[in-house]
């Protein structure tokens, strides 16, 4: 990582070096030379089979999520670019009693790594044993505290038990490691753990004893943990947290998250556990580097969303998530982890509900069963526009993740100050991006950037300004722009004010995807003299072919190249693209609702929509379940397909109900924070008759609330199946599982008022709700699932 900008001419210049060789064989990780698809960990990046490999990896847990769902989960994470999921083991769900351990059902570790090898996708089994992910005890079992046993050490009663849990992960995973065959490549070993790095080294001696063995060992690397060298330590980046005070408008850490910066590390996720729990506070001002040289940046916690806590209920925007994931790749990332990638619901076991709470010695109460993080997949399946903004990443990352691996980052300006341009580049001394960001979340926003233009010195002595001159780039955008970019074997892209998104080789040659940003005009240069056709109109400039667009961009705007095309999207249509297995072959697919591919290729459409439509290219003969016949878009065939079963049906709205006893304010744990309420007798009770034809004949039946209040209960029979800590956004609940009981008796309510005067922290953009209680609407949400078949 490098900071050499020269401001002494009008526009600002970067110097980027030819990176030094990276440094290997220092590290006991990876496999041994000879091994099939070998994994190496050098100090740049990660290889595979002799390769940098750029890993995409999203938290999925196992046991949060109904069995039969699994494959749904996968299927969408896979189409949102995913190549690997982690997922915590939870001890209390596994020995809920000393010696008796359960795998059966949604605990079944070893058919979820064996469905997601189905998929193609890669595991990082987090085996703890102490986890955290807001459960109770941190994923302890009850009976283990009770014991009183010096945890998270090297207390010998401790790692007999400890060791006992991981003969059982392990067993649960033989014969699906990568050096076998599987898809197992990497273990986590606890979680959050800051002064015990010879625990942290024997925890990993105790699962190789076991027979274990995967080429990546990691320990998460935030707080100014002490890691030992050897596992490689693992990042957060997060734009909020629930953990922060109610006197906090946003961490302080946050706005580092969206510059580009040289330093990996992050103090404040966590830090109110390590001073309540554990007694331990880290000086801010000193953020540890540790020997970044030496090891690769990797993350493995970059904030898909956020969960909320009764005393503090942030609103992360899916604008927040993506816009914070590229500010990580432009910083130099080479491992995309992100948590939550799909939501769950909190188990219940023999001490009740499992959650982390003021009860079981947390500073934070947390809901009772949802656990949705407002992730990319939420807990009952939802496809939220962060999967779509995120997949447009990833599929740049699949393109080119082994360049951008083996790419050093220089940094062009990243400071505090507002008014200083954001931006850095990512380079191999010869080609590279640039990576330019206006974006802060909305309660701190940065101000636009006028006549912006830079230069880029590479290796070789080539100057490359980018654009050919200066743009005005809108606030709130995050971008990384082409920089001599091969096309073709004599096509060089030298800039592009278009992000790259994808490359599929199709009949007729090579075709690139680029997106257009919103308010920037797209600008491509090519280098020397360039015959362009289709959409492209052209001028020269400084021996380089300028092309501007003829038209807007869009499905249909292709620029014509020698031996390639360019199909130039705009943001909207960008945010649609799929590429899928479908029909035997790699397909890029546009479509206005959440889709996947089966392992059959099928093309599947999971939407509460009544219509939807399906562009695919190369376009096969036909659709079978689309309407008529596919009609030409530019290069593309599109479908229309009705989905009549599907659709949002209104059951109640208008509601103020009362409820009769408000519990007083309540503080608890180590911190003194607000607890949340638990004696729901004076409640305010509405009580919802569902009719059984909207339950029947759907994938799914999910009840949204869209009401004002302050924390809500959803109750079927006596059964708390959802609630809901009110936060700005509609609050649902997945009837499917329960669909008899509520045709026969209904759902009811227990909702309690919202009282400024309490204090709990919400976002500023919902903060003028009144006091009390509203139900503005109640709605079924039919979800179905639709199969398309390529003819």
């Amino acid at each position: 990582m490098h900071t050499q900008v020269d401001l002494t001419g009008t526009v600002p210049r970067l110097r980027v070096p030819l990176p030094v060789e990276p440094r290997r064989d220092h590290l006991p990780l990876g496999e041994p030379d000879g091994s099939p698809d070998r994994v190496e960990v050098t100090s740049r990046s990660i290889e595979r089979g002799g390769r940098p490999w750029f890993p995409v990896t999203g938290e999925i847990h196992y046991s949060r999520i109904p069995r039969e769902r699994w494959s749904e989960v996968i299927s969408h994470a896979r189409a949102g670019g995913l190549d690997s999921v982690a997922t915590y083991v939870f001890w209390q769900a596994h020995e809920p009693r000393p010696g008796q351990f359960s795998w059966a059902g949604n605990l079944d570790l070893r058919a979820f790594v064996e469905l997601a090898g189905r998929h193609g996708l890669q595991v990082v089994v987090r085996m703890g044993p102490w986890a955290h992910g807001e459960a109770r005890y941190g994923g302890f079992p009850d009976w283990l505290v009770e014991q009183g046993i010096a945890t998270r050490t090297n207390d010998p009663a401790y790692l007999e038990l400890v060791e006992r849990l991981f003969a059982q992960i392990v067993a649960q995973i033989a014969g699906l490691t990568h050096a076998e065959g599987g898809p197992v490549v990497g273990a986590q070993m606890d979680n959050e753990l800051y002064d015990q790095p010879q625990h942290l080294a024997r925890l990993r001696t105790i699962a190789e004893g076991l027979g274990l063995r995967v080429p990546l060992w990691t320990a998460t690397g935030w707080g100014g943990a002490q890691v030992p060298d050897s596992l490689l330590p693992v990042y957060s980046a997060y734009s909020d947290g629930f953990w922060e005070e109610t006197t906090t408008e946003w961490p302080g850490f946050a706005a580092f998250h969206f510059r580009y910066s040289p330093v990996r590390d992050d103090l404040s996720v966590g830090a109110d556990l390590r001073e309540a729990l554990d007694g331990i506070v880290v000086d801010p001002d000193a953020v540890p580097l540790k020997d970044d040289d030496a090891l690769p940046f990797a993350t493995c916690e970059l904030g898909g969303g956020m969960h909320v806590a009764y005393h503090r209920r942030p609103l992360v925007q899916p604008e927040d998530v993506a816009a914070l994931a590229l500010a990580k790749i432009g910083s130099g990332s080479i491992w995309q982890g992100y948590y939550m990638y799909a939501g769950g619901t909190q188990r219940t076991g023999p001490g009740g509900t499992q959650q982390e709470s003021h009860a079981t010695g947390y500073p934070n109460d947390v809901p009772t069963r949802t656990y949705d993080f407002h992730a990319p997949i939420g807990e009952h399946g939802q496809i939220r526009p962060h999967h779509h903004l995120l997949r447009r990443q990833h599929l740049w990352l699949a393109t080119e993740g082994a360049a951008l691996a083996a790419m050093t980052t220089t940094v062009g300006g990243g400071s505090e100050d507002p008014e200083e341009l954001r931006w850095s580049v990512r380079s191999d001394g010869h080609r590279g991006y640039v990576f330019l960001s206006t974006y802060q979340p909305s309660h701190h926003p940065i101000a636009a950037q006028d006549g912006v233009q830079v230069e880029v010195e590479l290796d070789d002595g080539a100057v490359v300004r980018i654009p050919s001159h200066p743009v005005d780039v809108p606030a709130d955008i995050s971008v990384a722009w082409p920089l001599r970019y091969p096309l073709t074997d004599g096509v060089v892209l030298r800039s592009a004010t278009a992000q790259l998104v994808t490359r599929i080789e199709l009949d007729g040659g090579e075709l690139v995807v680029l997106a257009a940003t919103d308010g920037i005009p797209v600008e491509l240069v090519l280098e020397g003299q360039v015959p362009v056709g289709g959409a492209g109109a052209t001028r020269a400039v400084d021996g380089a072919t300028v092309v501007d667009l003829a038209q807007a961009p869009g499905p249909s705007t292709v620029v014509e190249l020698p031996g390639v095309r360019i199909l130039v999207l705009d943001e909207a249509t960008a945010n649609q693209l799929y590429r899928l297995e479908l029909g035997g072959r790699e397909r890029l697919v546009l479509c206005d609702v959440p889709a996947f591919s089966s392992p059959d290729g099928t093309l599947v459409l999971h939407t509460s929509q009544e219509v939807a439509s399906v562009a695919v290219l190369p376009a096969p003969a036909g659709l079978r379940g689309a309407s008529g016949s596919g009609v030409a878009v530019g290069p593309w065939s599109r479908w229309t397909v009705e989905i009549p079963s599907a659709g949002t049906h209104r059951i109640a709205e208008g509601l103020r109900p009362t409820a009769a006893d408000v519990p007083d304010p309540v503080r608890g744990g180590p911190l003194q924070r607000l607890s949340a309420p638990t004696d729901f007798d004076g409640a305010a009770r509405v009580h919802l008759d569902v009719p059984p034809h909207l339950l029947e004949g759907t994938d799914r039946a999910l009840l949204r609330v869209t009401w004002t209040g302050d924390v809500g209960r959803a109750v079927i029979g006596e059964d708390v199946v959802s609630d809901h800590f009110w936060h700005g956004r509609v609050w649902e609940v997945d009837l499917t599982p329960r669909r008899s009981d509520v045709s026969t008796d209904g759902i009811t309510l227990q909702l309690f008022p919202w009282r400024h005067e309490v204090g709990v922290w919400v976002d500023p953009s919902v903060r003028g709700v009144e006091d009390g209680i509203e139900v503005q609407a109640v709605d079924v949400v039919r979800v179905q699932r639709v199969e398309l078949e390529l003819t």
